[in-house]
């Protein structure tokens, strides 16, 4: 089994070859670079290249507190070798990163890159990508927002996976006209980057299902929220919040998160698939909440950013009664985790 203090031989970043011990050189280098970008890659690899086997991961924050992790460097290894080997990715295959290495998704794709021997090149991690097109990258990881404004760029990347946002279905739609492998993951911070994948497009047959990685073990809680069993990543089983539909000892649907379940009038509403029926309808950014109501106990409210518009009834007309907006509020920007999440709770209290 590789170790964290090993780095393939085939590893190189922009183009040049570092083993373990001049990797503590080039992170020395980065480090003091006056790119932010540049810099967070120079501190992770400097932090990796230290003598601690642990290293402090922090969440996000979307779902609640953000919360510093300590994670062992070798989880983190276990992880990287999960995803090559469910990518099939050899030594010397081509990467690119274009995630900030502050979060675990910049930090695995370095990760991934020393562990399998991969040759990465870093780009400044923006929006609108500056990829060049004249080279091949056999994988990369991306957030919804760059691939859909860097989507014409794609065609040089064999596989692309995508997550820290629900990807949209006016997005899933613009991916069926790229060759690129585009698969959406499911995992966080505690799972060390992703424990399952769902591809998105080139499919004879699409499908709702995530398959998870090879040593994972999934199973249902009495909320019929996912449990996760994954020994090498993590010690202990993950209990998650989200709801889900087992379709084998392999295979998950995704309904919604356990904490936005709206019970209107007896009958449960999950936001997410409500919102997923409305992409691509309502040009904003927008989410689903809900609010008291004296007959129903809670019902269905829609937010959406920026100034008040006029939303035509039509934009429901695929939405049952229960899940159809009752309400519409417009707030001028909504509150953001560092990372580009929607905070809902801290959004909703601005009403």
């Amino acid at each position: 089994m590789p170790s964290f203090d090993i780095v393939n031989e085939c590893f190189k970043y922009n183009g040049e070859y570092y083993s373990f011990k001049t990797l503590a050189i080039l992170a020395q280098k980065l480090s003091a670079s006056k790119e932010p970008y540049i810099k967070d890659i120079g501190v992770f690899l400097k932090e990796w290249c230290d003598s601690s086997q642990i290293i402090e991961l922090k969440t996000s924050g979307s779902t609640g507190v953000p919360k510093i992790i300590k994670m062992k460097k070798q989880a983190m290894v276990n992880s990287a070798i999960a995803t090559g080997t469910y990518f099939n990715l050899q030594p010397s295959n081509k990467a690119l990163l274009c995630l900030p290495s502050h979060y675990i998704a910049g930090k695995m794709m370095l990760v991934r890159a020393l562990v399998l021997g991969l040759e990465i090149d870093s780009i400044e991690p923006k929006s609108n990508l500056n990829i060049d097109l004249d080279k091949h990258y056999h994988f990369t990881a991306m957030v919804p927002l760059q691939i859909e404004k860097s989507i014409t760029k794609l065609n040089n990347i064999d596989n692309v996976i995508v997550g820290g946002a629900k990807v949209s279905k006016a997005l899933k739609e613009r991916f069926q006209s790229i060759n690129t492998a585009v698969f959406e993951t499911y995992g966080m911070t505690e799972t060390v980057s992703h424990i399952a994948v769902k591809q998105l497009n080139n499919q004879e047959i699409n499908s709702d299902t995530f398959k998870i990685l090879p040593e994972v073990k999934i199973t249902k809680d009495e909320r019929d929220c996912l449990v996760v069993n994954a020994p090498n990543v993590s010690e202990n089983t993950i209990i998650t919040n989200d709801i889900v539909k087992l379709h084998s000892n392999t295979e998950f649907e995704w309904i919604g998160r356990a904490d936005n379940v709206i019970n209107s009038g007896g009958v449960k509403v999950f936001p997410e698939q409500v919102e997923n029926k409305l992409s691509g309808k309502i040009d904003r950014r927008f989410f689903i909440a809900s609010e008291k109501d004296e007959v129903f106990g809670e019902c269905v409210i829609l937010l959406i950013e920026g100034a008040e518009i006029q939303i035509d009834d039509i934009v429901f007309q695929e939405i049952d009664s229960f899940s159809k907006p009752k309400h519409i509020y417009f707030i001028s920007e909504f509150i953001e985790t560092s990372s580009g999440k929607i905070q809902r709770n801290k959004t909703l209290q601005l009403l």
